[in-house]
């Protein structure tokens, strides 16, 4: 089986077992019938990825790497929060009629600061920082601003990469305060996984570790019978991950730049409801 299938097998299985359920308190999230929208939860998870030596993709069931690597360009190289920018519709139901989803996400990415040696937005500043200073222990980005969350369509959910550079290896750590455990893992798992082979490669590195960390790991009530059903899967080997060596420029790399050969996954035939 994948790494990447062991891990969320783990999780999921953890969480069903020795989950806190949230069964009589109030919660703010609601399915599209007004009903609260219940989880059984596990406080901070944690997870590695080795990607150098596997991609992190399951094959429990299929996740659409290429809609994954769009989204994470439209929020790291586009810097957008506007969903026209965007292929897929996944943002729809956080954005208002001009397509905005406010200050958020790749808006945050896009707002320059001053450093002593000029001016840069948080993406830039790594990619600078990556070149010119490697050793530094604070090559980060943070898009969870407090100062504009009540303008935001939705509070960043992966809101911090720490990056560090071990050898000829580049790191990374991945924050991320709540998880939809089915719809959302490996998904986010997958984008930066992509993100960190990107930087890695125009940044004259090897890429190393992803650690993922997840504050609030859940699965909603609705989506429980489809965990059940997701775990009696049989998990698969996992594909070969292939990146354009050519591309030397963060900004020039596509959804097409990368791919990943032979990744065969379960049949998973069912619509998951998602709670906003």
């Amino acid at each position: 089986m994948s790494y990447a299938d062991q891990v969320l097998i783990e999780n999921l299985t953890d969480i069903l077992e020795n989950g806190f359920t949230d069964e009589g308190y109030d919660v703010r999230p609601r399915w599209d019938d007004g009903t609260p929208a219940r989880t059984i939860k596990k406080f901070a998870m944690v997870n590695r990825y080795d990607l150098s030596k596997e991609f992190p993709v399951i094959t429990l069931r299929r996740t659409a790497f290429k809609s994954a690597v769009d989204e994470i360009l439209w929020i790291w190289q586009k810097k957008s929060n506007n969903i026209k920018d965007l292929s897929s519709h996944i943002w729809d139901s956080w954005a208002d009629e001009t397509g905005s989803i406010g200050k958020a996400y790749g808006y945050q990415l896009s707002v320059k600061h001053k450093y002593a040696e000029g001016d840069f937005d948080q993406v830039d500043r790594v990619l600078y920082d990556l070149k010119h200073n490697p050793l530094s222990r604070r090559i980060m980005t943070n898009i969870y601003n407090h100062h504009d969350l009540s303008e935001m369509g939705l509070y960043p959910c992966a809101y911090s990469v720490t990056f560090n550079v071990t050898g000829n290896k580049l790191n990374a750590i991945l924050n991320q305060r709540s998880q939809d455990m089915l719809v959302a893992n490996n998904w986010n798992v997958c984008q930066y996984a992509v993100l960190l082979h990107m930087i890695a490669q125009v940044s004259g590195f090897e890429v190393g570790e992803l650690v993922h960390v997840v504050a609030d790991a859940h699965i909603y009530d609705r989506h429980i019978p489809l965990v059940k059903e997701l775990l009696k899967a049989e998990p698969l080997p996992a594909p070969k991950f292939i990146i354009d060596k050519s591309v030397t420029d963060f900004y020039d790399f596509t959804k097409d730049s990368v791919q990943l050969v032979d990744y065969k996954f379960n049949e998973f035939d069912h619509k998951i409801p998602v709670a906003v």
